[in-house]
């Protein structure tokens, strides 16, 4: 006896066209929208710059962190984490990735072909300081099988050339202690919050110790009077307010700084609506004492109705620990020595700090 309609049991449609072609569309739109919402930061530069810190202020900060991801899982990596509906990815890229470095370039650049909103920050530093931080921290580098650290350093910052040129900010950790640059990083990485303005930092520094590799301008201030050939101005800093009347009084100073800031007060409304995010400009004298210093303030209380600004002097501190322990650059005072004595290099014109 064979059943009829009613009795048989409904036959199961596995595949209805209509309702998997709407879950199907549905998906690609809210893939789409993942990619448009998600934000990637990527963290790489030279071994010991802190990137290890600069990755941990991102996780403090609600990002899901990968550290030393080989370049071609990248992309898998972006998919599941959006499909899991997290929407700040950090990566951490350097040379340990070995062989897959090479590929790290052109993963970045495909990510933001994909409209994702991807930001590459690069942590630089001098190599004396990368030197001083190995032997403190006694870690081996990575790439210094014989020993050689410099030379492991100079190696790094060539294979990393490609992922430095598409940084979009540089930060150069040698002054920096570790709160210093998770306080900058945390800066930079929440700007966009409430109404964000684009970052400006006034460095003055001292041309014998380098240039600042994160310096966007530079202002060669070293044909300005020198106070280091006052004696009573030499042990000061551009911060007191006798050098920089001394720089500023002068006719040479006081023109400079006029039209620096005119200069100025039309570019960098022009660098914050391009969407430049962090603006370096840089000061230098010889020593990154006097000179430069005091340039560098004065510019800076001019300009902080403008911009968003930090002033820092990179090497203050250098510059007067090396004086003082110079028994060639004897400290002297305005008051008159009770004895009369003989110093020919404080009056030597060559003689710079």
């Amino acid at each position: 006896m064979s059943a009829t309609p009613k009795d048989r049991a409904p036959e199961k449609d596995a595949t209805p066209p209509q309702r998997q072609d709407g879950d199907h569309a549905s998906q690609e739109t809210r893939s789409e929208a993942r990619a448009d919402e998600l934000r990637i930061v990527i963290i790489t530069g030279l071994s010991g710059a802190g990137r290890s810190t600069a990755l941990n202020a991102l996780e403090d900060l609600g990002f899901f962190c990968v550290d030393n991801l080989p370049a071609p899982l990248v992309d898998p990596l972006i998919d599941t984490i959006g499909a899991a509906g997290m929407r700040e990815i950090g990566l951490g890229i350097d040379v340990r990735s070995g062989g897959f470095l090479d590929a790290a370039a052109s993963s970045i650049d495909a990510l933001k072909g994909r409209g994702i909103n991807t930001e590459v920050i690069f942590l630089d530093c001098a190599d004396e300081e990368l030197l001083k931080r190995f032997s403190e921290t006694r870690r081996p580098h990575r790439l210094a099988e014989g020993g050689d650290i410099l030379e492991a350093v100079r190696l790094e910052r060539k294979r990393l050339g490609d992922l430095r040129a598409r940084a979009d900010t540089i930060f150069d950790t040698t002054s920096f202690s570790v709160h210093e640059l998770r306080k900058a990083l945390v800066e930079h990485l929440t700007r966009r919050d409430e109404g964000w303005r684009m970052i400006t930092r006034v460095l003055s520094f001292g041309f014998k110790y380098g240039l600042p590799a994160e310096a966007n301008l530079v202002f060669d201030v070293r044909y300005l009077p020198n106070p280091h050939f006052i004696r009573e101005l030499r042990p000061k800093t551009g911060r007191d307010p006798e050098v920089s009347k001394y720089v500023l009084g002068s006719p040479e100073g006081a023109a400079l700084i006029d039209q620096i800031e005119a200069l100025l007060r039309t570019a960098l409304p022009g660098y914050e609506s391009e969407g430049k995010a962090y603006l370096t400009i840089a000061i230098g004298c010889t020593g990154g004492k006097h000179r430069s210093v005091a340039i560098a303030e004065e510019l800076g209380a001019r300009l902080s109705d403008l911009v968003q600004l930090t002033i820092s002097h990179r090497d203050v501190a250098r510059a007067k620990g090396r004086e003082s322990a110079d028994p060639k650059l004897p400290l002297s005072s305005s008051k008159k020595p009770a004895q009369k004595r003989s110093d020919k290099h404080s009056e030597n014109p060559t003689e710079k700090p």
